[in-house]
């Protein structure tokens, strides 16, 4: 038995004064928050795990436990009537003051008791919960010397070790307890008492391992270690070769090149500054916004240990680099490092961002095949490693609010490596990240309205933050579906395994635009519906953005009917509040104000806020896309049969696809439409005809009307930039026009409706949401490019231009036909 069983025996006083004591200097960060997610069977004993044996660990233990209300680590344990001294046991073997292993047992006397129990009676099973206690979390390379030598590090401490980590890291110890290890589940197959033994121990060893890494990282070598085994890789050799002969220079001159390109894109992690960062952002986030919402986040510590996990948010802000950093590091898993733009490599702040654990790219890397290979190197050292990785594929900022294309760059880049080396699995964890009110507002609305497009710094970040008082409201961050590779190669080319990493070139790219698509799907399926979402979805709907307060609430409610009873997504987050409490929370906000009225207040959005709402409408539409193609069907139309509404649905969906990266397969959407034609009939803004099955909207003089018509106009402008680009495409005819010049036509055409006509939300004429639509068109078979760029179709393209036509005003059609009849030259 070890030391400390003999201390609990010698005093019951000792133990609760030594961890008073402790508890003076230490601070614990624990996690779960919240031990019921542990999920303990109550009519099963618990004993605990630590693996160093340390006294201060398992005050620690005591302390904790007691605080979460779990059983008792030192309380005795019962098993088939036989009492053992306490409720938990060190997997590590005990050590000397100066770190030397002491002789005895290998194992712990406790697990072999229990082992020995669990072998002789079937019916004995303990729930083992493993304890990760980490003294200051920090990779091995480290800017305080003192402190590098004394944190968490991949071997067990000694005692002077561990007193020292206690004096320099008591204030920032994590505590994490284990999802618990059934003792039966692990003596299948007849094992004996030994055998069973040594598998446990190793099972709880790996275990500890994989937690470990999670919490601290990969050993992380020197900078200049890390160059080095770049500059060894093959791909990188003969780069460095071709590099010499193309240039006439000597292979030292093309090495240091190579060297400067490695040193440009590495990162320099330092603790010390992730430290100091995390108490800046503690403040940031105290001036800038009134919590943080995070949803979701046990997707990431139970798939972390043992996997490559790339983070792959939505990209709305530059705060994102530093928020979702920040909070991976508060929950106690390892930041990963983010890929930069290179236009971040400033002067003092690009070193902060290095150390930070940024490592930075070029926005193309067309015409420097030394500086792609180095990079394509660089990035495959830090999956092969395991180091966690961090990056947005949209590539740049989303203006609009919706979700971008994405870029097939890096992510081409993952899964090259992932294909060339496969050890470790690898995952990709979507994060969508929602703002109340976003700090850049104001720049993105000038780009949309067509100024020059501001070159991305953190020195415009902090001009952004300088130029306002307080932004109030909340973030919002959601950990979404994650997404294996290894599982999504094998469905795209099951044979990838034996490949070699050069042979795969073709499958590989529509691997990634696979891999790709399904990211942006899984981020949107990811969002979180908040107050200013709903609110703006309400109001811009209304023609001149004013509302009656009763009226704004039935809208909300409609929304919120929608969100809760057929929801988009199972990881979709739904407005907790309702429509009052909404409604009060924009005021506040400033996002809308009140008009007192003899008949009733009004509620408006004030003029110079209207094209900033769009942008949190934007983040939304696609949550409620299916339900505004249906109100504008039937507003339209006022009576449809079953299936010419499932045909116009699956048609005009289709359409948007691409654009809203909508979640349903053909196939799917009819169980959908279902769910939200359900809710529409409940909520009276439509009517099933029972003799026939037939749909109908409410009749026009009523309230209900009125609504399910506003429910419509969140998805109009969408659907007559479709129209749009159908009609100039039916006007000018097959292989008349180039997807270029047909971007630009579209560019322009609606650049001139939004002046002549209603068309006036700022994205209406934005150019990637055309280019997006026609990539859409061609990828379904609508269109065809030939060899010199021509745009090809046939009478299939009349189906989507019938079905835009059903869901579209007189009005509007025929405003947008005189303009595509003008024409513009191609």
């Amino acid at each position: 038995m070890s030391k400390v069983f003999e201390v609990l025996k010698v005093s019951d006083w000792f133990i609760p004064l030594a961890r008073r004591l402790l508890y003076l200097w230490v601070r614990t960060a624990v996690f779960p928050q919240n031990s019921q997610e542990l999920g303990l069977d109550p009519a099963k004993p618990v004993c605990y795990v630590l693996q160093d044996r340390h006294l201060s660990n398992l005050l620690v233990l005591f302390a904790e436990s007691r605080q979460a209300g779990l059983p008792r680590a030192e309380a005795p344990l019962t098993i088939s009537g036989q009492r053992l001294p306490c409720s938990f046991f060190f997997l590590n073997r005990d050590r000397s003051l100066a770190g030397r292993a002491r002789d005895g047992s290998v194992h712990s006397p406790l697990l072999a008791s229990l082992i020995r129990q669990a072998v002789a009676d079937p019916e004995v099973d303990v729930q083992l919960v493993p304890v990760v206690i980490l003294w200051g979390r920090s990779p091995d390379q480290q800017d305080s010397i003192l402190k590098a030598l004394f944190s968490e590090t991949w071997r067990s401490p000694g005692a002077w070790r561990q007193l020292l980590a206690i004096v320099l890291h008591g204030r920032n110890v994590l505590v994490r307890y284990n999802t618990p290890i059934l003792l039966r589940d692990l003596l299948h197959g007849g094992l004996g008492e030994e055998q069973a033994l040594r598998k446990l121990s190793r099972v709880l060893r790996v275990h500890f391992r994989r937690q470990r890494q999670m919490a601290i990282g990969p050993d992380l070598s020197h900078r200049n270690t890390q160059v080095n085994a770049v500059l060894a890789g093959e791909r990188v050799r003969l780069a460095i070769a071709s590099e010499a002969a193309t240039r006439g220079i000597s292979l030292a001159e093309a090495t240091a090149r190579a060297g400067n390109f490695a040193l440009e894109i590495s990162s320099d992690y330092s603790y010390g500054v992730v430290r100091a960062l995390e108490l800046f952002l503690d403040w940031l986030w105290t001036r800038l916004y009134d919590g943080i919402e995070l949803h979701h986040f046990d997707v990431v510590t139970r798939i972390a240990p043992g996997q490559e996990i790339v983070y792959v948010p939505c990209h709305r802000s530059h705060i994102d680099y530093l928020l979702l950093s920040y909070i991976i590091h508060r929950q106690g898993v390892t930041p990963p490092h983010i890929a930069a733009g290179a236009n971040l490599n400033l002067p003092l702040v690009g070193p902060l961002l290095r150390r930070g654990g940024a490592f930075f790219l070029r926005r193309s890397l067309k015409g420097e095949a030394l500086y792609a290979a180095v990079f394509h190197e660089y990035l495959h050292l830090m999956l092969a490693r395991g180091f966690p990785l961090e990056y947005f594929i949209e590539g740049g900022r989303s203006r609009s609010g919706r979700m971008l294309t994405p870029k097939a760059g890096i992510l081409g880049m993952t899964v090259h490596s992932f294909i060339r080396e496969h050890a470790r699995p690898l995952v990709f964890v979507p994060v969508y990240i929602g703002y109340e009110k976003i700090i850049e507002g104001r720049t993105y609305l000038d780009e949309l309205a067509g100024q020059a497009k501001q070159r991305e710094s953190l020195l415009g970040l902090v001009r952004s933050v300088r130029s306002i008082k307080r932004v109030f409201g909340k973030v919002h961050v959601n950990f979404g579906e994650p997404l294996a590779l290894a599982g999504l190669l094998d469905g795209q080319h099951p044979g990838w395994r034996g490949e070699a990493a050069e042979s795969q070139s073709l499958w590989s790219r529509s691997a990634t635009r696979h891999a790709a698509a399904e990211l942006a799907t899984r981020i949107n399926e990811a969002a979180v519906l908040n107050p200013v979402n709903m609110i703006a979805l309400a109001l811009l709907a209304t023609p001149k953005h004013t509302a009656d307060e009763h009226a704004l609430q039935r809208m909300i409610e409609h929304y919120q009917a929608l969100s809760t009873q057929a929801p988009y997504a199972a990881t979709t987050i739904a407005c907790p509040l309702d429509a009052p409490q909404i409604v009060a929370y924009a005021e506040r906000l400033t996002v809308v104000e009140r008009f007192a009225d003899p008949l009733g207040d009004l509620i408006r959005v004030p003029k110079e806020q209207a094209p900033l709402l769009a942008y949190f409408r934007n983040n939304a539409l696609h949550l409620f896309a299916l339900p505004a193609v249906l109100a504008c069907l039937l507003s339209q139309n006022r009576d449809l049969d079953a299936q010419r509404v499932a045909q116009a649905v699956a048609g005009i969906c289709t359409l948007m696809r691409a654009e809203l990266f909508l979640r349903w397969p053909v196939e799917e959407l009819p169980t959908a439409t279902a769910a939200v034609i359900e809710v529409l009939v409940a909520r009276a803004l439509l009517r099933r005809v029972e003799a026939d099955g037939r749909l109908t909207a409410a009749e026009p003089i009523s309230q209900e009307f009125a609504e399910l018509r506003l429910l419509g106009e969140t998805i109009r402008p969408l659907l007559e930039r479709h129209f749009l680009t159908l009609a100039l495409l039916e006007r000018q005819g097959s292989g008349r026009l180039t997807r270029q010049a047909l971007e630009d036509s579209c560019h322009l055409l609606a650049q001139r409706l939004s002046l002549l006509y209603e068309f006036n939300t700022p994205e209406f004429p934005e150019k990637a949401t055309f280019s997006a639509f026609i990539g859409n068109l061609i990828e379904g078979e609508f269109l065809r490019e030939d060899e010199s760029g021509l745009l090809h179709f046939d009478e299939r393209l009349l189906t989507p231009l019938a079905h835009s036509e059903l869901v579209l005003s007189v009005e509007a059609r025929q405003a947008i036909r005189r303009m595509a009849r003008a024409g513009v030259a191609p």
